[in-house]
């Protein structure tokens, strides 16, 4: 049997908890060892009056039960004043329950202010003040939980409740703002929307539901979301008579009009079917998200369920099960340039002129088809299907790569490749998706095998195994603890990400300025990928004399971002033919490259100290 969810040592703050819903929860954290203050001003529905009975009589129960409570008879505008009680009595605060409510209904004709103001001061203005009082505490020790009760009325409206439905709407966009501000904290913040029977809804429902919507019900739901364990940060549940939802925002594909002064109320009318189709939909989880998505479509990119035009010489297709990718020369020499080779740079001419005597393609280009492979297979989201993983495409994290080369990569080529879910790890915080792909030249000929380990952010807590299991799982491995043997510096051009788009990776990321700022970024950033084929460029230029040909395989972490224009520094050390290495970011010292090893055929050593430019391309 699973063990039972402690809260022994934290201490709650239940406002409302004279009756209701209120008093279901300081009864059951209560009984589960929590110190509860039980807060209640003991006023009529409609907020007039006040009483200690409703709150004594609570806390009688808990006392009498063996558990420790106190009584508190402020109004939730006194915020201070309820968590001072929390503190003077039990030394701190932990949980913030806000559940104080009234109602004032009447049809928005005959609602006065007076009726407006005060269901806003104690539903909104309420939470306010007792969350903002118990805040610094929260910061402080680095925990907090709160819940904020929303109502179904805030969620679709009812009427004569224009007060109190704004009022529980505001609730939820409150929480959703501490969800993300105390995020890093390990504050976390959710919202209920109950449908229980209480004081402020026995005049509503019918009887026998009224019967069957015990607040005892909604309790459990509100006691995990207040636990340590529970990492549920910004959503919000339903929750009635055992039943439990989550509530997520939809948003249709809808429909751009580029440019946007095409747009006139004729086409918008006559586009009106698929602005408001339902049927594709995306379901954004944060601002970031909807403007990531917004961008996209004013931008003119295509969402991922539609076919994608593909400008370069690079085709992808399926055929029986396999993923095609076609190239030409002309993409190898544009990879190569996109990741930094230059005229300025020794041998330049084997990589970015076919008439060259010995023409070569970088060996990075074998992740392209591994890429396509991926994306054409759906392994993500099969994977995320097969253990019932919520996952936002927004949210994904390229982790880990590995790649090894099998034949001489042809200058043309007909590629076929087959992708395969390896394994995928719970990490709590997120999962990882370890998925493989290998593919074959045109004759059958095995090319390159890749194995990718892409972290959703926010999917973990299925149940899954931590650790890989699998021995097919590439593993990073750590450095030499020596200084190094070997590094280069090369500084990256500032157009270096807008040419490296061209290869493939069209992400908005990488080359709009607005996108990136909702990112967190400055500026654009540089692909990861592209920083990898740098590194790997850097080995190959100490140890096998820029000869793609020794190269065998390379594995890597992405451990951080640099901006183009900035300049990489990669450390190696040489253990017999393979190459420990990690770059780093010259400007701020940050490591972009972490755990990296690249394995050579042969070691052909030079001795030259290489500090290359791409900005004289």
């Amino acid at each position: 049997m699973a063990s039972l969810l402690n809260f022994a040592g934290r201490v709650a703050v239940v406002t409302g908890a004279g009756g209701g819903l209120g008093r279901e929860y300081a009864l059951l954290l209560a009984s589960r060892g929590a110190s509860v203050v039980v807060n209640d001003l003991g006023g009529s529905t409609s907020g007039e009056g006040k009483s200690t009975k409703a709150a004594d009589v609570v806390v009688d129960q808990i006392v009498k039960n063996g558990g420790k409570a106190v009584a508190n008879y402020d109004s939730v505008e006194n915020g201070d004043n309820i968590i001072k009680t929390a503190i003077s009595n039990f030394g701190r605060i932990d949980i913030v329950i806000n559940n104080a409510g009234i109602l004032r209904d009447k049809s928005f004709l005959k609602q006065t202010e007076q009726d407006w103001d005060l269901v806003h001061k104690v539903h909104l203005k309420g939470a306010f003040s007792v969350t903002k009082a118990a805040w610094p505490y929260f910061r402080e020790q680095n925990f907090g939980r709160i819940i904020m009760t929303s109502s179904s009325a805030g969620v679709y409206g009812n009427f004569g409740q224009a007060n109190y439905s704004s009022a529980k709407l505001g609730l939820l966009g409150l929480s959703n703002t501490l969800a993300v501000e105390g995020a890093k904290y390990n504050i976390n913040s959710n919202t209920i929307v109950p449908i229980a029977a209480s004081r402020l809804t026995q005049d509503i429902l019918p009887p026998n539901l009224f019967e069957q919507l015990q607040p005892k019900y909604v309790a459990p739901l509100v006691a995990w979301l207040c636990h340590e364990d529970n990492e549920e940060n910004g959503s919000c549940f339903e929750v009635a008579g055992g039943f439990i939802g989550k509530y997520k925002l939809q948003r249709t594909f809808g429909k751009t009009f580029i440019p946007p002064d095409t747009m006139t109320p004729e086409k918008v009318r006559d586009s009106w079917p698929e602005i408001i189709d339902s049927k594709k939909f995306t379901t954004p989880a944060s601002i970031h998200d909807q403007m990531s998505q917004l961008l996209l479509d004013l931008s003119g990119e295509q969402l991922p369920e539609q076919e994608e035009e593909n400008t370069s010489e690079t085709k992808t297709k399926s055929e029986n099960g396999l993923t095609i990718f076609e190239y030409k020369a002309s993409d190898a020499i544009l990879y190569a340039l996109s990741v930094g080779v230059s005229t300025t740079q020794p041998d330049h001419l084997n990589f970015i002129y076919e008439n060259s005597d010995d023409f070569q393609v970088l060996p990075t280009f074998g992740i392209g088809p591994s890429i396509d492979a991926l994306l054409d297979s759906d392994v993500i989201g099969k994977a995320c299907k097969k253990y019932s993983i919520e996952f936002n495409p927004t949210k994904l994290l390229h982790g880990e790569q590995y790649l090894e080369v099998f034949n001489e990569i042809p200058t043309n080529c007909k590629t076929k490749s087959e992708a395969k879910l390896i394994e995928v790890l719970d990490k709590g915080s997120g999962a990882v998706v370890i998925a493989e792909s290998t593919t074959y030249d045109s004759s059958g000929n095995k090319l390159f095998y890749n194995q990718a380990q892409l972290f959703l952010v926010g999917s973990g807590g299925f149940g899954g195994n931590k650790k890989a299991t699998s021995t097919l799982v590439k593993a990073i491995l750590a450095r030499p603890d020596r200084s190094p043997d070997e590094q280069v510096i090369e500084k990256t051009s500032i157009d270096q990400a807008a040419l490296y788009r061209l290869c493939g990776d069209r992400n908005p990321l990488h080359i709009d300025p607005q996108f990136s700022v909702l990112g967190g970024y400055e500026r654009p950033i540089l692909h990861g990928l592209c920083t990898l084929a740098f590194t790997v460029r850097h080995v190959l230029s100490k140890y096998a004399n820029n000869n793609t040909r020794l190269f065998k395989a390379v594995k890597a972490r992405f451990a951080g971002t640099i901006l183009p224009g900035q300049t990489i520094r990669t450390e190696m050390w040489q253990e017999g033919n393979r190459i420990f290495y990690e770059s780093y970011c010259e400007e701020t010292g940050k490591l972009v490259i972490s755990g990296a090893y690249v394995d050579l055929h042969k070691v052909v050593k030079t001795n030259d100290n290489i500090e290359l430019d791409s900005n004289k391309l």
